[in-house]
């Protein structure tokens, strides 16, 4: 088992699930009942028996030592516990569907089994049917999963080969045309290949050390940016947490985010993180704990290739989100004067150099689990904002229209709060999840993003030549 899949095993308590999930709700096709479409869907699923091998992996046994670090796979899956299918109390308001995926997020996954659910929710009063589903972070990333969910879906209406996500007919390739071989390389060839590979990856590792010099240069040189273990304040936000979760969402259109991008001239990935800034300030007013320095924020940022199937390929950067700065334009210049910086550094370093880096600004998260850690020891960041690119078309799946898929990540440890946001059908999807005692009216934050947002549209354009 890779030590990227490992840790998220290790860093694993009852205080502190390690499993991604997400929610999606999908509007019945022209005829079709709420009733009659979530037992479409449960009916597709427990059909779909030929199953990929992500969704057959379990921890090896016994599970608290070997399972550290090795697969064993199930030999079936067990659909009636996998697969759930649940009706909402009434009203069925989407306040009642929140609470549900609030209190099953905070249970952990059986490590005896393969580490997956899915909870089909029926019930709603608008008529739409919920997925909830969750996935240990061993064994998928959030844009992993993504990728997962979309292979079911398609840009057809009239489409009806919908199945589950773990089906492998999913990935199964249509058979190529038989082409000539190519001619084998040569001993000489193979050999100067695998020197060439090695000399680039020691080149890689031998550039760690002066990569590293210049990082923590630029953290001295450069007050925009956020270096590797530079202070951040306390929070309410780094204290603590007991496994409850809060769970809120809410989407905004796509190009209305993309119309500030151009605007401002700034990227969507600022503008999310303006948004987020804003909403905390607020938030953090309210309870009267805003502090008087600059929260600091880590943003994965994904180093997957167009067609890369890795379970995890991430690193991380750390910004400044100049959330003790009132003015809205102000703490805009500031947010993409540090995310530029991060950025350019990035842009610098292997992608070796790269992993090393969002790993140095990591790793207290392997270490929040030890009694005290969190108390005692100074941390670098306060918050992680994520953002997971999807695609823009209007989706379905057999003739179901997808009308929301919001990202329900993981709160740690000293990180109270995960906010992630995914761009789909043209929706920009925030999920945020909260540690559920020590962050009390977590669901404001969505008006304040909205405030935010509305803010960001009416300043005037921070464009050098504006």
């Amino acid at each position: 088992m890779p030590v990227t899949q490992s840790m998220f095993l290790i860093a694993e308590t009852r205080d502190q699930p390690m499993h991604v999930g997400g929610l999606q709700l999908f509007i019945p096709r022209a005829g079709q009942t709420s009733e009659e479409l979530a037992e479409e869907i449960h009916e597709k699923f427990i059909a779909a028996t030929d199953i990929q091998d992500t969704f057959l992996k379990r921890p090896a046994s016994p599970a608290n030592l070997a399972g550290y670090t090795a697969w064993q796979h199930a030999h079936d899956i067990d659909f009636d516990y996998h697969v759930r299918r649940i009706i909402l109390p009434r009203p069925g308001e989407i306040k009642n569907l929140l609470r549900y995926v609030s209190l099953n997020h905070g249970a952990l996954l059986d490590r005896s089994r393969p580490m997956w659910e899915v909870h089909i929710i029926e019930g709603l009063a608008d008529g739409r049917v919920a997925l909830y589903n969750k996935i240990h972070h061993s064994l998928a990333d959030g844009v992993t999963a993504l990728r997962m969910l979309q292979r079911t879906l398609t840009t057809d209406p009239d489409d009806r080969t919908g199945t589950a996500f773990w089906d492998n007919q999913l990935v199964r390739r249509p058979r190529k045309e038989r082409r000539a071989a190519a001619p084998k390389p040569g001993l000489l060839s193979r050999v100067t290949g695998a020197v060439g590979s090695a000399l680039e990856m020691a080149d890689e590792l031998v550039g760690v050390v002066p990569a590293a010099a210049k990082v923590a240069a630029t953290g001295v040189l450069n007050h925009d940016f956020v270096a590797p273990m530079q202070m951040a304040p306390d929070t309410l936000l780094n204290v603590p947490i007991g496994s409850a979760r809060r769970f809120a969402a809410q989407d905004w259109p796509t190009e209305r985010l993309r119309a500030v991008a151009r605007h401002h001239g700034i990227t969507f990935n600022d503008v999310v993180l303006a948004m987020c800034s804003g909403a905390l300030r607020r938030y953090l007013e309210d309870n009267e704990a805003l502090p008087d320095e600059s929260l600091h924020v880590c943003q994965p940022v994904s180093l997957h290739t167009d067609g890369d199937e890795a379970s995890n390929a991430i690193t991380a950067i750390l910004a400044r989100m100049a959330t003790d700065v009132a003015d809205p334009a102000e703490r805009l210049r500031e947010i993409v004067a540090s995310t530029s910086t991060a950025k350019d550094v990035v842009r610098g370093l292997k992608p070796l150099q790269s992993l090393a880096l969002g790993a140095a600004n990591v790793w207290p998260l392997a270490f929040a689990p030890v009694p005290g850690f969190v108390n005692f020891t100074p941390r670098g960041f306060n918050l992680m904002v994520s953002t997971v690119p999807g695609p823009d078309e209007a989706l379905y799946w057999n003739g179901a229209k997808l009308d929301g898929c919001y990202p329900v990540s993981i709160p740690m440890e000293g990180l109270a709060m995960n906010i992630t946001m995914t761009t789909v059908a043209g929706k920009a999807n925030f999920g945020i999840i909260g540690a559920r005692a020590q962050l009390p009216r977590l669901q404001r934050i969505l008006d304040h993003l909205e405030t935010a947002l509305t803010e960001l549209e009416e300043i005037p354009s921070i464009k050098p030549d504006a």
